[in-house]
C-alpha cells in the first residue's frame, strides 16, 4: 500500500468567495433595484450591487443573509424571497484577486430609503433598465440581467410576485408587480380572472378591505397561497398576443 501524502493547502494560489445580491422592488409601479455607490477602488464612486465576501465561519446563503439585512436595514430577513441565481468565476472578473461570486436575487416589499453598509459611499433605489447608473462595477451589470430574467420567467409558473408585496394586498397591487417586471399593461378583469381561477396563488382574507383611491367602493384583499407551482401558468403577454 502506498503511503498517503499530506495535503499541502499552499500547493494551490488561494481566491476569495464573494456573495453579490440583486434586491429587487416595487416603487411607484415601477421596479427598482437596490445598488451602492463604491467607496474605495477599484471602481470607486461607480454604482454596483450590494455584497460582500463570505466570512470564514459562514456559507453563503448565511452571508447573502447577512448582506441583505444590512443592506435594507431589517432585521429580520428570513421572510424575504431569496434565491441563488449562479456562481461567476472568470478569473478577470476582479482586478485585486481571483475571487469567485455566487449571486442571489432578492425581492422585498416597498421598504424606506436605502442605507449604505460597509464600505459603499452611498445607497439607493434606482429604476432597472438601460439608466445612467449604468455600467456597473466588476461584471455587475451580467449578474443584475440574469436574476432580473430569472425573476421574469418565475412569475409565469410560481408564485413569486407576491413576494414583493405586503402580507395583505389588493389584486390591483399584484397586477401592478407582473405589469412592473414584466414591462406590460395587462387587462385587470382579465388578470383577475385568472388570478382568482389559479389554484392556490392567492387566498381572500374574508371581510378585509381597503380603499385604494377615487370614489369606488373598498377592494377586497388576499395573501399569498401556498402553491408552489402555478397550473396552468400566467403567461407573459407577447407583443403579437392578447394580455393576460
Amino acid at each position: 500500500m502506498r503511503e498517503s501524502q499530506e495535503y499541502d493547502k499552499y500547493a494551490h494560489e488561494p481566491f476569495a468567495v464573494t456573495v453579490d445580491l440583486a434586491v429587487f422592488t416595487i416603487r411607484d409601479g415601477a421596479l427598482h433595484v437596490l445598488l451602492v455607490e463604491r467607496g474605495q477602488e477599484p471602481y470607486a464612486g461607480q454604482w454596483a450591487l450590494p455584497g460582500g465576501f463570505v466570512l470564514p465561519d459562514e456559507s453563503a446563503e448565511s452571508a447573502a443573509q447577512r448582506e441583505l439585512a444590512e443592506e435594507t436595514g431589517l432585521a429580520d430577513v428570513s421572510g424575504l424571497h431569496l434565491e441563488q441565481v449562479r456562481t461567476y468565476s472568470d478569473p478577470g472578473r476582479d482586478p485585486r484577486m481571483r475571487v469567485v461570486s455566487v449571486a442571489f436575487a432578492a425581492l422585498v416589499p416597498d421598504l424606506p430609503e436605502a442605507r449604505a453598509g460597509g464600505d459603499a459611499a452611498g445607497a439607493a433605489w434606482l429604476p432597472y433598465g438601460p439608466a445612467a447608473y449604468r455600467p456597473l462595477a466588476f461584471d455587475h451589470d451580467r449578474i443584475l440581467g440574469d436574476a432580473y430574467d430569472r425573476i421574469r420567467a418565475k412569475l409565469e409558473y410560481t408564485g413569486l410576485a407576491t413576494a414583493f408585496c405586503p402580507p395583505e394586498f389588493t389584486l390591483g397591487e399584484l397586477r401592478q408587480v407582473y405589469e412592473a417586471v414584466w414591462g406590460a399593461e395587462l387587462d385587470p378583469a382579465n388578470f383577475r380572472r385568472k388570478v382568482v381561477g389559479t389554484a392556490g396563488l392567492v387566498e381572500a382574507i374574508p371581510g378585509a378591505a381597503r380603499l385604494t383611491g377615487g370614489r369606488g367602493k373598498p377592494a377586497a384583499l388576499f395573501r399569498a397561497g401556498t402553491a408552489t407551482a402555478l397550473h396552468p401558468p400566467l403567461l407573459r403577454p407577447t407583443p403579437e398576443g392578447p394580455s393576460s
